[in-house]
């Protein structure tokens, strides 16, 4: 879900409070579609919800009435800034979303600044073949470039968004059906994203030909869902059948779900794309997804405490404990104490209550930032040797205050161990992160990032490493497995938008 902030459209600055200013890369969001349940809303909200970890600024769902009308009409809606529970926790709301069929999406988690209401998801228009809904998962790397040149023809944008792209080119298609129409712009755009399109007829699933972002296809009796990540499934009962293959266009025909045909009938397969190698983006192993969902038919969980082993034996310390930097570090910290055979300890609590805010950042209070979200377990901490598991460095200045509690509460030695190779890149597929001049590990050795983080010791788990550790035996340099840009600056799309100048980093919120 790419913003737009340069010539085409200008947009506030991204504003982000002191503790979240990038401690993290931020996944853009998720998404949710249901079909064949007369609970098609309540199900999608309670998938947002399984999903909020991509996204928690704002969140939107589009339900779709079977009839014969496919004008707007047809379609019940609501939109809202804030988390899911506070928005579709009211029967009231999700009552009004009838139909048997919906689609949901969360967007990214930021805090400060306005948002835009209309870039709150899924998208909705009325195109010359009837009404439909698109929620939509990553960014687009030739957007721009198409945008520009869809203004200067005449097409009006509404959104800053590169999701809006996909609907104009739809439109513009001149095809009289939802799924040439969108087979047709897809043809057009470029990029990693994962989308689902809802009319009358059908809920439409579509991962792009490299598969880098996620798409699942779940299952609970004759109902049909998509989502993001598996966790969705988990908390509405349904089943995990496949992922959605990369390049797939996956067509779930509600008439033969209301006729209850066979599962093979009611659902339809197009690759209407040439076949490349799939290029999955390795960072939803490493953070975005959470530990219990299952991604390309590996566990999360697994796969991180695997990733510490590996750290482990690649970086070995004399340490008395480890400890995670909660709570992306915590898999991965297990696993590095197994092979280490060393004690693992919670020496770092977390404040899940930490959210916007609600004091004024001023110089004092921006220090105490991180305290606001974790804090030093005395009692664990003093007088031994620590490593600290995490499962990256951005911009390091959280890590450096971490480092500097955990000291402060008695450690001998601060050994920081990172479960993932150097951030050296950014990503321009769906991640929001700093622009590479902003990534710590672009400019500064492991040296230089050791002594500014204050660590006793400092050290990435290497890239052939976290390919053992999702089940490869090494990086393949010459047809890469996943998509890595982010570790090896090796993109796996062309980045048009950015070699043309029309790629901006800040966001609009």
């Amino acid at each position: 879900m790419y913003h737009f902030k340069n010539k085409l459209q200008s947009s506030p600055a991204r504003n982000l409070s002191p503790i979240n200013q990038f401690v993290s890369p931020y996944e853009e969001c998720g998404v949710f579609g249901a079909c064949g349940t007369l609970d098609a809303a309540a199900h999608t909200a309670l998938g947002l919800h399984a999903l909020q970890h991509r996204g928690q600024e704002a969140a939107g769902i589009v339900s779709c009435e079977t009839n014969s009308d496919r004008s707007l009409s047809n379609l019940h809606h609501h939109h809202a800034i804030g988390k899911v529970g506070d928005n579709f926790g009211d029967g009231v709301i999700i009552a009004k979303l009838r139909g048997f069929s919906a689609i949901g999406h969360n967007r990214y988690s930021t805090t400060g600044g306005s948002v835009n209401a209309a870039n709150i998801q899924p998208l909705i228009a009325e195109l010359s073949f009837g009404a439909l809904a698109l929620a939509h998962n990553g960014n687009l790397t030739n957007a721009a470039i198409i945008r520009k040149k869809l203004i200067s023809e005449g097409s009006i944008f509404r959104t800053t968004m590169d999701t809006e792209v996909v609907i104009h080119l739809m439109a513009r298609s001149g095809k009289n059906n939802i799924k040439d129409a969108l087979i047709e712009a897809l043809k057009k755009i470029e990029g990693g994203y994962s989308l689902i399109v809802l009319d009358k007829d059908y809920l439409i699933g579509a991962r792009d030909p490299y598969g880098i972002r996620p798409l699942m296809l779940g299952r609970l009796g004759d109902a049909y869902f998509l989502a993001s990540e598996t966790c969705a499934f988990d908390i509405i009962g349904a089943q995990h059948v496949r992922d959605i293959a990369p390049g797939e266009i996956i067509i779930i025909d509600k008439k033969k779900v209301h006729e209850q045909k066979p599962k093979k009938e009611a659902t339809e397969s197009l690759f209407p794309f040439p076949k490349v190698n799939p290029r999955f983006c390795i960072f939803e192993f490493v953070y975005f997804s959470r530990p219990d969902s299952q991604i390309e038919n590996k566990d999360v969980y697994a796969v991180r405490k695997r990733m510490g082993a590996e750290l482990s034996r690649e970086n070995p310390i004399e340490a008395d404990i480890v400890i995670p930097v909660p709570d992306s570090g915590v898999a991965s910290a297990l696993g590095y104490a197994e092979e280490a055979k060393c004690q693992f300890e919670l020496g770092i609590i977390r404040n899940h209550y930490v959210g916007r805010t609600f004091i004024e950042p001023t110089d004092q209070i921006r220090n105490l930032g991180v305290k606001l979200k974790h804090n030093a377990n005395r009692s664990v901490i003093e007088g031994k040797r620590v490593v600290l598991v995490d499962d990256s460095i951005v911009r390091g200045t959280t890590s450096k205050k971490i480092v500097a509690m955990v000291r402060d509460a008695g450690a001998k030695e601060v050994h920081m161990r990172i479960a993932s190779p150097a951030t050296t890149n950014a990503c321009f597929y769906g991640i929001d992160t700093p622009s590479t001049e902003k990534l710590l590990a672009s400019h500064m050795t492991t040296e230089e990032i050791c002594k500014f983080i204050g660590a006793d010791s400092l050290a990435y788990l290497s890239v052939d490493s976290l390919y053992r550790a999702v089940g490869e035996a090494k990086r393949n340099n010459e047809i890469p497995q996943y998509c890595d840009a982010c570790f090896t600056g090796d993109y796996a799309v062309e980045l048009k938008d950015k070699n043309a100048g029309l790629v901006n980093k800040g966001y609009d919120c």
